[in-house]
C-alpha cells in the first residue's frame, strides 16, 4: 500500500523553530518528525511513501534522501504559499489511483497505532482513524459518528453531535480513492478552493455515506501545532521508543522493527 504524507506547510505557530526549516523536519529524540512517521510506516510494511513538500522543500528532500530512494520520494507543491492543504492534496491526486494512506505531516504515531487502523474492519471506501476524550476545544478536528460510520468531520461541529476527533490519518480503498479525487477536483474548481482543508472533502463524502471511522483509543499519537504540542510530542516519542516491548506487538514484529530503524 502507498502512503501520502502532507508536509508542505511551514508551521508558523512553532516560530522561531520553523523560521528556516519546515515543521516536519524538527528534531525529536535525534530523528525528524518526518523520520518518525516514515519509520512507523515502514514498520507496518509500507514501502511506497510520497512526501508532498512546499516550504523549504530542499530541507525535506535532504531528510528523504537518507531513506531508500525506491521507498520514499517527494512531490513538490509549487503553490503551497497560496493554498491550504486541499491544494496540497490536489497536487498529489495522480498518486491516488490505488488503495493508499493519507497522513497529516504533523501527526506523530506509534507503529501499533497505524497497525490498528490497517488491521481493523473497514466497511467503507474511506476509513478515518479517530480517538475520543472528555472535552474538545476549538482547535480539535472533531467528528460525529454513528457506530462505525463517520457522519461529519470539522473544527466547527456543534458540540451536541461531537463524539470524537480525527487524528489526521485515513485509509482509502480503490473506490474511496476515486471518490476522493473527484471530490477534491470539484472543490478546487469551486469558490474558495485554495483556502479549504482537504477534510472538507472528507466531510462531504461522509454525508454521502462513503466514510467509516476506526477508533485507535488507547494507542499512541499526538499532533504538533505549537510549542506546547512540541513539548508533549518530545515526551511521547521518548516514552514510545523506551517503552517495554509489548508481547502482543511481538506477534506482528512491530515493536522490534520500530526499534531497529
Amino acid at each position: 500500500m502507498k502512503a501520502i504524507i502532507l508536509s508542505a506547510g511551514q508551521g508558523r505557530r512553532l516560530m522561531p523553530m520553523t523560521e528556516s526549516i519546515p515543521k516536519c523536519c524538527l528534531m525529536l529524540e535525534n530523528t525528524t518528525l518526518l523520520g518518525h512517521q516514515i519509520n512507523a510506516l515502514m514498520a507496518n510494511g509500507i514501502d511506497d511513501i510520497v512526501v508532498v513538500t512546499g516550504y523549504a522543500h530542499e530541507v525535506v528532500d535532504e531528510v528523504v534522501e537518507k531513506f531508500h530512494k525506491d521507498s520514499v520520494r517527494t512531490l513538490y507543491n509549487p503553490f503551497y504559499a497560496l493554498s491550504d492543504n486541499l491544494g496540497t492534496t490536489w497536487v498529489a491526486r495522480s498518486e491516488m489511483k490505488e488503495p493508499f494512506l493519507l497522513i497529516n505531516g504533523d501527526t506523530l504515531f506509534e507503529a501499533s497505532t497505524l497497525s490498528q487502523l490497517l488491521s481493523g474492519e473497514r466497511s467503507y471506501p474511506i476509513t478515518l482513524a479517530t480517538d475520543h476524550k472528555a472535552d474538545y476545544d476549538s482547535d480539535d478536528m472533531k467528528v460525529s459518528t454513528n457506530g462505525k460510520q463517520l457522519k461529519r468531520v470539522g473544527k466547527k461541529l456543534d458540540k451536541e453531535i461531537v463524539n470524537g476527533e480525527s487524528i489526521g490519518m485515513m485509509v482509502f480503498d480503490k473506490s474511496g480513492a476515486d471518490a476522493f479525487v473527484k471530490k477534491i477536483e470539484k472543490l478546487m474548481r469551486g469558490p474558495g478552493g485554495l483556502a479549504r482543508w482537504y477534510l472538507s472533502a472528507i466531510d462531504e463524502l461522509a454525508m454521502e455515506g462513503f466514510v467509516g471511522a476506526s477508533s485507535i483509543h488507547g494507542l499512541g499519537w499526538c499532533e504538533v501545532d505549537d510549542p506546547k504540542d512540541f513539548s508533549r510530542a518530545e515526551h511521547a516519542v521518548r516514552s514510545w521508543l523506551h517503552a517495554p516491548v509489548n508481547p502482543c506487538a511481538l506477534r506482528t514484529g512491530l515493536d522490534e522493527t520500530y526499534r531497529q530503524i
